[in-house]
């Protein structure tokens, strides 16, 4: 039986888990995902040397803390500087450990069919692992980003900086960071939402709830509004390519 699972922490609330148990079901395959909720990243040592893991997906706070205890990067995860999908590669006895990102395929698969010409810029929302895939992908796509952040530092925007000039100079706004996520669904993200017009998308990388405070007021004045559902199943569905090449 082929083992595979998530790491991070906390992970009381898996959409990879449930995923890949109902697809080894639904298409009888030998193998099972786990969740491995590790309170300190030293202690992934632990876990690869005491489990016959094939791959494991990465989600908050590791997608970057997890690189150096990892043999290899592709190409996308080292540019993107963030890893969601680690292979288990074994040969002749050795085990090696490789990088790779498929948060940036979930999301530009999932942005793509909404973007207009007039979405030249974008705002995201969070510094971590996630935004940096986001961040890759728009520039992919030409579109020019600026990062916003709770604590002021160069090259970024403070929630406290954003104004009606900002919000209507950005026509896509990626919330990349947890907040909002159940158990904590009365919460979003401090933008002004009283700028934002029919022009706008608002797409939340949170995808419980499936209509998150954030695509709510969005929606209230007329925006576009995404959740990360679609992002979560191409992400999922390109680790099981990765794992299986």
């Amino acid at each position: 039986m082929k083992q595979f699972g998530l790491i991070g922490f906390p992970l009381g609330h898996s959409f990879s888990k449930k995923f890949f148990t109902e697809k080894f079901e639904n298409e009888q395959i030998d193998a099972r995902y786990d969740l491995y909720e590790l309170d300190d990243i030293s202690k992934f040592i632990s876990l690869i040397e005491n489990t016959e893991l094939n791959g494991l997906n990465v989600t908050i706070p590791y997608k970057e803390k997890v690189i150096p205890f990892l043999d290899e990067l592709d190409d996308t995860a080292e540019k993107i500087g963030a890893v969601n999908v680690i292979k288990f590669i074994r040969e002749k006895n050795k085990l090696a450990l490789k990088g790779y990102n498929s948060d940036a395929i979930g999301f530009e698969n999932s942005l793509k069919p909404y973007l207009e010409s007039f979405h030249k810029k974008a705002l995201i929302l969070g510094t971590g692992g996630a935004s940096k895939a986001i961040n890759y992908v728009l520039n992919k796509l030409n579109i020019e980003t600026t990062f916003v952040s709770r604590n002021a530092s160069r090259g970024k925007l403070t929630y406290q900086e954003l104004n009606q000039e900002i919000i209507n100079d950005n026509l896509l706004i990626v919330n990349a960071s947890p907040v909002g996520t159940f158990p904590h669904s009365d919460s979003c993200p401090e933008i002004p939402y009283q700028f934002l017009t029919e022009k706008h998308i608002l797409f939340d990388v949170v995808y419980n709830p499936s209509e998150t405070l954030f695509m709510i007021k969005g929606k209230e004045q007329g925006a576009q509004a995404l959740n990360g559902e679609s992002m979560l199943i191409g992400q999922a569905k390109a680790a099981w390519k990765i794992w299986n090449e």
